[in-house]
């Protein structure tokens, strides 16, 4: 019986391994293109470069892919400080705090996700208008700066989290907004994490919302700006410029997920020492 599962475990491990590899294939692809020169790409070639080139590389930084990737990253850190922020106090409100229609007010919150994005987008566009923001980022940070999924996750915590350490922390003479900074939010920064990985990801790779918005080009957002690119440069076949955007613009969403995931990992230990 044991030999039959250890053949099992390495039969399953075997297809994941093999599975995992087959995914890494496109984006080994892409970045590999990324180097080669748009004649090698044209012409078919191997998989690896016959002659590494940064022409794309060269090229992608002549045009205005660098204004795109501030504008992204100023737009993204400013929702995923104000996601973390609102959504974490609302979770903790719904979770903690005992107010008249709460119950109520949770039970709209969970029906709202329900309604697609889809559908808000022409009422989001006329509030946007009257407010005078089109054309402007702060009408992506307005209409993203609170994500109700990640008031439900924070309450969720919230409501597991110990309550002997709430009232420990009272009896020591904290108030509510002492306790919530000094002693809840700290042991809950696997959920801010976790949070800030998912939202920084959902902006950074957002579209709907800045083409529906944004018109300058140098306001556009990363997202915009890869479009704008693969237009001016797919009929002239530059697949090399095309992916050297592409490649670049996953490296903050690399850099955000490994510096958060530290924290993630030591907030689980902290956690489970408090519990």
């Amino acid at each position: 019986m044991k030999k039959q599962n250890n053949i099992l475990k390495t039969t399953v491990y075997t297809i994941l391994i093999l599975y995992g590899l087959l995914t890494l294939v496109p984006f080994l692809w892409s970045i590999l293109t990324s180097f080669k020169t748009t004649a090698e790409i044209s012409a078919g070639g191997t998989f690896f470069p016959e002659k590494w080139s940064f022409d794309g590389y060269e090229t992608i930084f002549q045009s205005q892919f660098p204004t795109w990737v501030k504008n992204s990253l100023t737009v993204s850190l400013a929702v995923t400080i104000l996601n973390v922020i609102f959504n974490t106090m609302a979770g903790y409100a719904l979770a903690r705090i005992p107010f008249k229609g709460r119950q109520f007010l949770f039970s709209m919150l969970l029906m709202f996700i329900m309604i697609p994005s889809q559908v808000t987008m022409i009422p989001l566009y006329i509030v946007i208008s009257n407010l005078g923001l089109i054309n402007s980022h702060f009408s992506i940070i307005f209409t993203t700066m609170i994500n109700i999924t990640y008031i439900f996750m924070m309450r969720q915590f919230f409501i597991n989290f110990p309550r002997d350490v709430e009232e420990a922390a009272a009896i020591d003479g904290l108030t509510r907004f002492g306790t919530f900074f000094r002693i809840v939010l700290p042991n809950a920064r696997a959920s801010l994490a976790t949070q800030a990985i998912f939202v920084f990801m959902g902006v950074w790779n957002e579209f709907m919302k800045p083409l529906l918005f944004i018109s300058s080009p140098d306001k556009y957002m990363l997202t915009q700006g890869l479009n704008a690119l693969s237009k001016q440069y797919m009929n002239a076949t530059k697949w090399d410029v095309i992916m050297a955007g592409a490649i670049i613009s996953i490296i903050p969403i690399f850099i955000i997920y490994i510096v958060l995931n530290k924290y993630f990992l030591k907030s689980n230990d902290q956690t489970a020492g408090i519990k």
